[in-house]
């Protein structure tokens, strides 16, 4: 019986064959959320996270496609096969088919994505030719891949002065009053973010909000930046120096990032339940 007890203990010293590469997560076996879905390359992504590469049959593809939007910018939908989405999960153990996207433009992230629909501005995409490119990663944020190479799906984007998907004229007659701003809203909880010399103050957290409730952010930065929802699609104007709100109602659920686009900082993570 000693002895028996013993090789407990050192079994779960030694983390049952070693130190997980991602954290146990309710619903995921052991296993699992030690990193074991497929194989761990040494190989990085261009924006460096390591591959893991799981066999191509089976294996997850993903499509880009962008149609232009009547208001303004591109509307873009990802279909994908052997996936899904799920945001709810986002930080956990590597299962297999399942995670999220980064979008990037040329090479530069812009987003990442929990579903299949985001919206593209058209100010995010200076006049001239661009390169879209959607890639997928497990949760634990390692890039799904197959012979070394990550998935990923790309498409040309041709951007300039009255072309396709470039902001128009306004769709609200003269007569019609503008509505009020978000900020007027009510909300039932306000989160106050500032950003100064690329630093978030407070530091990144995680804000919890029950299902339905009204959540402002409030958001000053010290450069002229745009404010994104993931998962929501929403975004907001940052005007260098001024506060600027945004009003949502949470109204989906799971793990949802909020961050800039220009200086691609993390501002907090809406858990909502």
């Amino acid at each position: 019986m000693l002895t028996a007890a013993l090789l407990l203990v050192g079994g779960a010293a030694a983390g049952c064959g070693g130190r997980a590469t991602t954290h146990h997560k309710p619903g995921t076996s052991h296993e699992q959320a030690t990193g074991s879905v497929g194989t761990l390359l040494d190989a990085q992504d261009p924006t460096g996270h390591r591959l893991r590469e799981v066999p191509a049959e089976g294996a997850p593809q993903v499509q880009l496609a962008a149609r232009p939007d009547s208001e303004d910018g591109w509307n873009l939908q990802l279909t994908v096969k052997n996936f899904r989405f799920t945001p709810d999960s986002t930080g956990g153990a590597a299962l297999p088919g399942a995670g999220h996207a980064h979008l990037e433009l040329d090479g530069r992230k812009l987003a990442r994505l929990y579903g299949p629909w985001f919206h593209l501005p058209a100010a995010q995409a200076p006049e001239g030719a661009h390169t879209l490119t959607v890639r997928l990663y497990a949760d634990d944020h390692t890039a799904w891949a197959v012979a070394g190479k990550a998935i990923e799906g790309t498409l040309e984007l041709t951007a300039g002065a009255g072309a396709p998907g470039q902001a128009g004229h306004s769709h609200t007659p003269p007569s019609v009053p503008p509505s009020p701003p978000s900020s007027q809203a009510p909300a039932d909880r306000t989160v106050t973010i500032a950003v100064r010399d690329g630093k978030v103050t407070p530091p990144p957290g995680r804000t919890e909000l029950r299902r339905g409730e009204r959540l402002a952010l409030r958001v000053t930065s010290d450069r002229a930046d745009t404010l994104h929802v993931h998962g929501y699609d929403k975004e907001l104007a940052l005007p260098a120096g001024q506060e600027a709100t945004l009003v949502l109602t949470a109204d989906r659920t799971g793990l949802f990032e909020v961050e800039t686009h220009g200086s691609r900082l993390v501002l907090t993570q809406l858990l909502v339940r």
